[in-house]
């Protein structure tokens, strides 16, 4: 039980330092806070609405690991360096990914809403 506390106490403790000093974090929450009720009008089913939702949490936990990693690179070696920028843009390649799986599954969701499909 203590163990699953102190997961917990660290967990909030990095949202709550992610969203206060990271504008990506924010706005990627601010993306979940509307897609919530949103989903509730566009989905077409309850496995529609945790699809469609679960995908933006997958856009916030990427984004988490991509700050993490870019965090980490800027620790190790805060001069420019040509590996470190392609680490960086890796991570960046992978929060574009999820954010176009989103976009899919929203836009799915809407064409069997209406009937489009």
């Amino acid at each position: 039980m203590k163990r699953l506390f102190s997961a917990t106490r660290n967990s909030v403790r990095g949202l709550a330092d992610g969203f206060r000093t990271e504008p990506a974090l924010r706005d990627e929450a601010v993306l979940l806070l509307i897609a919530v009720p949103a989903g509730l009008f566009v989905a077409p089913s309850v496995a529609w609405y945790l699809a469609m939702v679960g995908a933006v949490l997958v856009i916030l936990a990427v984004e988490f690991l991509n700050t993490a990693v870019e965090k980490l690179a800027d620790h190790v070696t805060p001069e420019v360096n040509c590996d470190i920028r392609r680490i960086k843009d890796f991570g960046s390649a992978a929060v574009f990914c999820g954010l176009c799986l989103t976009g899919l599954v929203w836009l799915a969701a809407i064409v069997v809403r209406c009937g489009l499909f």
